[in-house]
């Protein structure tokens, strides 16, 4: 697995590189000096509220998950999934795609139910995440905001808006119907998954079949339209601060950057958010890059700024979460690389059996 793991950031880094190459010989004229001037000129009160908000919205996530276990702990408090909650951020900063189990890993250890279950709760919460920034994204597309108008005048990418609000409805809309098959028939689909698939590599089918059981699991933790409503208004709520965080970060550069609207930032986070698939632990490199490309192209802020904002965005909105992070963890005696060590074999060698998933 190790060996896998140094393949694949070997393989990122150079094609991050290869982007980073691009992009300057592109920018052979970018002004080191007026990208610190632009940087020295920051209102760090702003970016300080839009750290603060990042920290909200991580209790808006302990929240969320505290109504996921309502079904199983009906006495589990939202401080108590706090520190879980901002120790498995830290750890997927710090470690990268291999830290991404910490969070289900600790909680369910905090609160004493399987590393199965939270797993599955940590699955669905994800289609909340991607059905809510797709709900406040298609909104500032279609409803009469500043990223309609801004959009509007200029046509290419009024068409590609209207595509990607189109595509990404239609999305969420798959997603949900096929959340509704796997809830009423998981362990028929798992079931036929595992035979059908067996041939072709091993374990892909068991494997495959695993996660639809997973979901389907997590998906019995919404407990009723009431637990949904919630679930969906606390998610609305968590990436609409995101997205304020998004905008005081941006207006904290001044005149160049005051007309960002909330609305508009939506574009930075979506390109973030594709740029986030091409990380690497600590450093990250995908997620800037999009979001300098999006200040840039799309913006049309001025090269020297939008490298300035576009790494600004980045720390405030994901690396902000590390130095509490880390001393939650050091207050717990835990060791990330340990506790994600831990996570992956507890998820290898996981077992759903199919009376559960059902």
């Amino acid at each position: 697995m190790n060996k896998q793991r140094s393949a694949i950031y070997g393989l990122l880094l150079a094609v991050l590189l290869v982007l980073v190459y691009l992009q300057f010989r592109e920018w052979r004229t970018f002004d080191w000096n007026k990208f610190l001037e632009h940087t020295r000129e920051v209102s760090w009160r702003q970016v300080a509220q839009g750290v603060l908000l990042i920290y909200f919205a991580y209790i808006l996530r302990a929240l969320r998950w505290k109504i996921f276990l309502r079904p199983a702990r009906k006495n589990a408090s939202t401080a108590a999934l706090i520190s879980p909650t901002v120790v498995g951020f830290t750890g997927l900063v710090i470690l990268g795609r291999p830290g991404e189990l910490i969070r289900p890993y600790l909680i369910a250890r905090r609160v004493n139910l399987s590393f199965a279950s939270q797993l599955a709760v940590w699955t669905v919460e994800r289609i909340f995440d991607l059905g809510s920034f797709t709900v406040l994204m298609v909104g500032g597309i279609f409803l009469p905001t500043k990223l309609r108008t801004f959009a509007m005048a200029r046509p290419i990418y009024y068409h590609w808006l209207h595509l990607t609000g189109y595509l990404l409805s239609g999305l969420v809309l798959l997603l949900f119907a096929m959340a509704m098959l796997v809830s009423y028939q998981g362990p028929r689909i798992a079931d036929w998954t595992e035979r059908r698939l067996s041939h072709l590599a091993q374990n892909l089918g068991h494997r495959i079949a695993q996660r639809v059981r997973e979901f389907a699991r997590g998906l019995h933790t919404i407990h009723g339209p009431f637990s949904f409503l919630q679930l969906a208004l606390i998610s609305l709520l968590m990436w609409w601060l995101i997205a304020v965080c998004y905008e005081q970060v941006t207006r904290a550069y001044g005149a160049p950057m005051q007309t960002m609207s909330v609305s508009q930032v939506l574009l930075l986070m979506g390109s973030s958010m594709v740029g986030s698939m091409l990380q690497l632990p600590g450093v990250g490199g995908g997620s800037q890059l999009a979001t300098i490309e999006a200040l840039d192209k799309v913006f049309q802020v001025p090269r020297e700024l939008a490298v300035s904002c576009g790494i600004l965005l980045w720390l405030v909105s994901f690396v902000a979460v590390t130095p509490l992070g880390l001393l939650l963890a050091h207050r717990e005696r835990l060791s990330l690389r340990k506790v994600a060590d831990e996570s992956e074999k507890a998820e290898a060698t996981m077992v759903i059996p199919t009376s559960e998933a059902s």
